[in-house]
């Protein structure tokens, strides 16, 4: 019976990543530095000014930053209001700690930039989907 199940451990983050950038990857990137597997999960959010990508967007573009590597898993999750937990579920909640440079980075503003025509947003991320965020965030 388990020999078809996974019960392997991973870091969960959650969130729209509308759109993905590296202050989420400095993040997940720490937790595989310390040969943790991470499953990043796409809140599945109604596109609107604010969420320009669908969840299989933005899953896209995940797949294509991590592409070859087994430490990661990419999901879509319905749209989360919040995050509760009973009493020793054995696991844990907590927060990593940035840098400002990279606490600072918003993708509201490469959203922004993008649609005004700027480059600058380039810096802030990944190179394997600056074509794709492009193509997808200046509609």
């Amino acid at each position: 019976y388990y020999n078809n199940l996974d019960f392997t451990t991973y870091i969960l983050y959650i969130g729209r990543y509308q759109s993905p950038h590296k202050g989420h990857m400095t993040i997940f990137n720490e937790t595989l530095k310390q040969r943790k597997k991470i499953c990043i999960a796409i809140r599945n959010v109604i596109t609107d000014e604010k969420n320009k990508l669908t969840a299989e967007e933005v899953k896209t573009l995940w797949e294509k930053v991590y592409e070859g590597n087994d430490n990661v898993k990419i999901i879509i999750i319905p749209d989360i209001e919040s995050v509760k937990y009973g009493r020793g579920v054995g696991y844990s909640v907590e927060e990593i700690i940035v840098s400002d440079n990279i606490a600072n980075i918003s993708a509201t503003e490469i959203r922004r930039q993008i649609k005004e025509g700027e480059i600058q947003w380039k810096e802030m991320v990944d190179d394997k989907i600056h074509k794709d965020s492009e193509r997808l965030l200046s509609k």
